[in-house]
C-alpha cells in the first residue's frame, strides 16, 4: 500500500504587492504635484513655463489634490483583505468624487490653461478623450455599485484608475527617449504620453479578465450583491 501523494500548495503572491507597487508609481506624480502647491504657496517666480498656474491656481490644486487621493485610495482597493472589509467601501466614497474632480480638473485645464508649445493637438485631443474616459468610468462604476453590479463596478473603476496612474507610467515611457536622444519634438512627445495611457489601459483589461476568470460568474450574467445598494 502507497501513501497518498497531497498535491503542493501553489505560492501565493503576497497581496500587497500590488498595491505597494502602484503606490510607488503614483510616487512620481505625486512628489511633482506637491511641488507644484509648494511653489504656489511660497510664491516662486513666475516663468512662462508657470505663468498658467499663478494665473488660474485652483484648478491645478484641485487637480494635484484630487489625483493624490484617488491613486493612494485607488492602490490600497487592490488589496484582497481590504476588499472584504467595510474600509473598502468607505475608501471608494472618498476615491470616486476625488477621482472625478481629478479627471474633471484636467479636463478644464487642457480646455483654458495655455499650453506650452510642445503639447501640440494630438495631445490635446488625447488629454480631452482621456480625461472624458476616466471621468465616464467612474460614473459607471458608481451607478453599477448602486444596482449592486459589482462586475461592472470593478472594472470600469479598474479602468479609471489606469487613466488615473498615466503620469507615472508616462515617466517611464520618455525616459529611454530622453537618455538615448534627448528631448522628444512636439509629435514624439504625443506618442510618448499616449504609450503611457495606453500601457496603463492594456495591463487594466488584464487584469478585469482575470479577475472575471477567478470569479467563475457565468458570461453575461454580472455578480450582485443583494440588498441595498453600496459604493465601495
Amino acid at each position: 500500500m502507497t501513501a497518498a501523494v497531497l498535491p503542493r500548495p501553489v505560492p501565493r503572491r503576497p497581496e500587497w504587492l500590488a498595491p505597494a507597487g502602484l503606490i510607488a508609481l503614483s510616487l512620481v506624480p505625486i512628489v511633482a504635484g506637491a511641488f507644484r502647491v509648494t511653489s504656489l504657496a511660497v510664491g516662486e517666480d513666475v516663468t512662462a513655463a508657470n505663468a498658467r498656474f499663478f494665473d488660474s491656481p485652483a484648478p491645478v490644486v484641485v487637480h494635484i489634490v484630487g489625483s493624490t487621493v484617488f491613486l493612494v485610495l485607488g492602490a490600497l482597493q487592490f488589496a484582497p483583505s481590504l476588499r472584504r472589509r467595510r474600509w473598502h467601501r468607505i475608501a471608494g466614497r472618498v476615491a470616486a468624487p476625488a477621482g472625478l474632480l481629478s479627471a474633471l480638473s484636467a479636463l478644464w485645464m487642457t480646455l483654458f490653461y495655455t499650453m506650452p508649445a510642445v503639447n501640440g493637438p494630438g495631445l490635446y485631443v488625447m488629454r480631452l478623450v482621456f480625461g472624458t474616459a476616466m471621468a465616464a468610468g467612474i460614473v459607471v462604476a458608481v451607478v453599477a455599485i448602486r444596482r449592486g453590479d459589482v462586475r461592472t463596478h470593478s472594472a470600469w473603476m479598474t479602468r479609471a484608475y489606469a487613466i488615473g496612474l498615466g503620469a507615472g507610467t508616462q515617466v517611464f515611457t520618455f525616459l529611454p527617449w530622453t537618455l538615448a536622444l534627448g528631448e522628444p519634438g512636439q509629435t514624439m512627445h504625443s506618442v510618448l504620453m499616449g504609450a503611457g495611457w495606453v500601457i496603463n489601459l492594456l495591463i487594466a483589461e488584464i487584469v478585469i479578465a482575470r479577475r472575471t476568470r477567478r470569479g467563475g460568474s457565468p458570461a453575461g450574467r454580472p455578480r450582485r450583491i443583494a440588498g441595498a445598494a453600496r459604493l465601495s
